[in-house]
């Protein structure tokens, strides 16, 4: 090829040639333990006086000793959202009505109490952003199909009552 390179029958001129490309590229130096602590036989640095704030050493948590080095950065796990105690209630209030309905409508009269619990924590939910969706829709759920059954048991029962020929009336 000649330098320069002439230009082509339309004016431009060709691209220039890619750079050669080396055929083993050497693995990156290993280096021995993790970043910080040095070469193994040599004992890890920072053991001794707590370091203190400013010298080099990131905040951290350590179950009281923050100069650590075995501390986690930036402290432990954000806190989540508070569980809304209406919600776990509903869902306690509609699970026992479930063993209620085995004494003659209590568990009729749980279901209605926990769904409306569960609906009073859905838009308590909404409003503040806490957690425990979940459970307050589980609690609904539960709640209205208990009273539904047990709203279907005395129909059937007062159907059975009233079209009983054996009690003489």
């Amino acid at each position: 090829m000649t330098y320069p390179p002439t230009p082509g029958p339309d004016g431009t001129y060709p691209p220039p040639p890619d750079p050669p490309v080396q055929a083993y590229q050497p693995p990156a130096p290993y280096t021995y333990g993790a970043p910080g602590y040095g070469a193994p036989g040599y004992g890890a640095p920072g053991y001794g006086a707590p370091a203190q704030q400013g010298q080099g050493m990131q905040p951290g948590y350590d179950y009281g000793y923050p100069g650590s080095p075995y501390s986690y950065p930036g402290g432990p796990y954000p806190a989540g959202a508070p569980t809304e105690g209406l919600a776990i209630a509903s869902l306690v209030v509609s699970c026992a009505s479930v063993l209620g309905t085995c004494f003659w409508g209590i568990g009729g009269v749980l279901g209605i109490v926990g769904a409306i619990l569960g609906h009073v924590a859905r838009r308590r939910i909404r409003a503040s952003g806490a957690g425990g969706g979940g459970l307050a829709l589980a609690g609904i759920i539960v709640g209205w199909t208990v009273t539904g059954l047990a709203v279907l048991g005395a129909a059937a029962l007062v159907f059975f009552i009233v079209t009983d020929s054996s009690s003489g009336y």
